[in-house]
């Protein structure tokens, strides 16, 4: 985690390596304003937008953003083709700044499970920003944490199966070698909106001891400053890992 001096205190601000972030409530925004949920999508993205910026400009290394759950393909076809496309259109409408910005742009899901297209796209804006030195954002589409487990289960039970890895070695350290970004830090902070208090199948060996921050509003409201909020909360929290807090021992 990088740190930055806080001008209200004069101490040092602590910024979050890594903040992924649930987009919640596209589609209930939309509704509220009598708008198609599609639209509530298009705000979606440039909410998103605006968090990179944010993100980035404070000194954050890593975001990963819930962009498209592989249990999302439950809703209807219209709405899931809708959100596909704007995903396909986002991303080639992004490469010039992504490349401007040195940021360098992950893909975690089962990318085969995508439509042609926005696996294209995916994979040409990855291939382009790859050599990218700035923040790193991992798009997190047709993704599913319990996929993501079983995915590894599967490689490991693979490399057992040719007999190049022994199974009594397997351990934790195995299990996080074989996930789809390995090198990734874990993240510090996971960002809701839309107020719900639930996991949603999200990075869910990585987020085991991510601190949490969960807001009433709807993902496309959401600011610069409500980053800020975000941040600062994650300051006042202490990190225990398992073990005691400072003032306990």
């Amino acid at each position: 985690m990088s740190e930055t001096q806080d001008a209200s205190t004069g101490g040092e601000r602590i910024i979050p390596r890594h903040i992924a972030v649930v987009m919640d409530g596209n589609g209930r925004w939309a509704t509220e304003r009598g708008l198609e949920r599609l639209e509530g999508h298009y705000e979606g993205v440039k909410a998103a937008r605006r968090f990179v910026e944010a993100a980035d400009s404070r000194g954050v290394e890593v975001v990963s953003l819930y962009v498209f759950s592989s249990e999302n393909k439950s809703r209807p076809a219209q709405e899931v083709m809708g959100l596909l496309e704007l995903i396909q259109d986002s991303l080639v409408g992004e490469l010039e700044r992504l490349c401007a910005e040195r940021t360098q742009l992950r893909c975690s899901g089962r990318m085969e499970g995508l439509p042609q297209g926005v696996r294209s796209a995916l994979e040409e804006v990855r291939d382009a920003t790859a050599s990218n030195e700035g923040m790193v954002l991992n798009l997190c589409v047709n993704y599913g944490g319990r996929a993501e487990i079983a995915d590894a289960a599967k490689a490991i039970a693979a490399e057992v199966q040719a007999g190049t890895l022994d199974l009594e070695a397997i351990d934790e350290e195995t299990v996080q070698s074989h996930l789809y970004h390995p090198d990734l830090p874990s993240p510090d902070l996971l960002i809701r909106p839309g107020g719900e208090l639930r996991v949603s199948n999200f990075l869910l060996w990585e987020i085991a001891y991510t601190e949490f921050f969960v807001l009433p509003i709807y993902w496309p409201a959401f600011t610069e400053e409500h980053l800020d909020e975000a941040i600062d909360d994650f300051n006042r929290r202490q990190r225990r890992f398992g073990g005691r807090a400072k003032t306990e021992e």
